[in-house]
């Protein structure tokens, strides 16, 4: 065989190989980004969907926070208006994560054959919590 074609057919195996790593890589690591709604209809049309790494974006039902400090566990539901389901999710939540506002969040997790989300992740959005108050005394001067 001669140099040339050796050296093309070791390139086409490496091309392939690293090809295949990278295809392989995605599919385990790649999240589905949905509403609520959508997960609730795509779940029920494709039960597998419940072994895959999810992340949903959605509001907190406001009232619906239950903490347990003893073992850093927050259950609270999440709603897009349409759809809610409860979310379950250990460890430190964010500072903003309070009944006192509307929040908006983004949980990463599973959703359970139960219908309850378990979360690795929760990231609280910050809405107008941090805009500025208009003050009429300035805009009256």
């Amino acid at each position: 065989m001669k140099p040339g074609v050796k050296f093309a057919l070791g390139a086409a195996v490496i091309v392939g190989a690293i090809t295949l790593l990278m295809i392989e890589g995605v599919k385990q690591t790649g999240t589905y980004f949905l509403t609520p709604t959508q997960l609730v209809e795509k779940s029920a049309a494709d039960p597998t969907l419940h072994d895959v790494g999810l992340k949903v974006a959605a509001s907190v039902v406001k009232g619906s926070i239950s903490r347990d400090p003893s073992v850093q566990r927050v259950d609270f539901t999440i709603s897009d208006g349409t759809n809610s389901f409860p979310v379950t999710y250990t460890g430190m939540v964010p500072d903003t994560f309070t009944d006192e506002n509307d929040i908006e969040v983004v949980i990463e997790g599973k959703f359970g054959n139960d219908g309850v989300f378990v979360a690795t992740d929760v990231i609280a959005k910050c809405g107008s919590r941090y805009e500025a108050v208009w003050d009429e005394q300035v805009a009256a001067s």
